[in-house]
């Protein structure tokens, strides 16, 4: 079975977005360039702890070959435009990579589609790289700043749904939730 990868070094576009009223939303990433649309479809977590690392990693470059990077994305690179249609999911995302390519100073972010085996017990590191090897994939490079304005739109994509409980964090909705915190009882 061939793979497909689907490369923008670098995109004209990447971002997270969503489709769904809160509560329903289908996270996506979504790469566009070339005359090319990507979306790949993951969870809600997974955008989170992409940002999350992204800015670990610009950090780490700082620190480690001295890279200049931006605290803030400049004002015109914010962009909260919605996704562009079609809408159309390439793959789940199973995996995320990431990397910083020091001869470049860009970011590299890698989506791996999930695998067929993927609910199983995971098997040892080397195998788990063979079997990605297999698999779809949406590569982006990204310059530092690009990677930051990348960051602040996720965050604010995450952050744009249901508000979280104060005492357990899940998200709450119009009828409240079961709160483990209160065991059972609805708040």
């Amino acid at each position: 079975m061939s793979h497909q990868v689907y490369a923008f070094e670098p995109p004209e576009r990447f971002v997270a977005g969503t489709v769904g009223a809160p509560g329903e939303r289908t996270f996506f990433l979504q790469a566009r360039g070339g005359g090319r649309l990507v979306s790949v479809a993951l969870e809600k977590v997974q955008v989170s702890l992409l940002a999350e690392k992204l800015e670990e990693l610009l950090l780490e470059a700082q620190r480690r070959f001295g890279v200049d990077l931006p605290v803030e994305p400049p004002a015109e690179v914010a962009d909260n435009d919605p996704l562009d249609t079609p809408l159309d999911e390439e793959f789940r995302v199973g995996t995320l990579g990431l990397a910083f390519d020091v001869d470049t100073a860009t970011v590299v972010i890698e989506a791996i589609a999930v695998g067929e085996d993927e609910a199983e017990e995971p098997e040892e590191e080397d195998e788990d790289e063979i079997i990605a090897a297999d698999r779809d994939r949406l590569r982006v490079r990204l310059t530092p700043q690009a990677t930051r304005a990348f960051i602040e739109r996720a965050k604010r994509v995450v952050a744009s749904g249901r508000p979280p409980c104060p005492l357990c964090g899940q998200p709450l909705d119009a009828r409240g939730h079961l709160c483990p915190r209160h065991n059972g009882y609805r708040r």
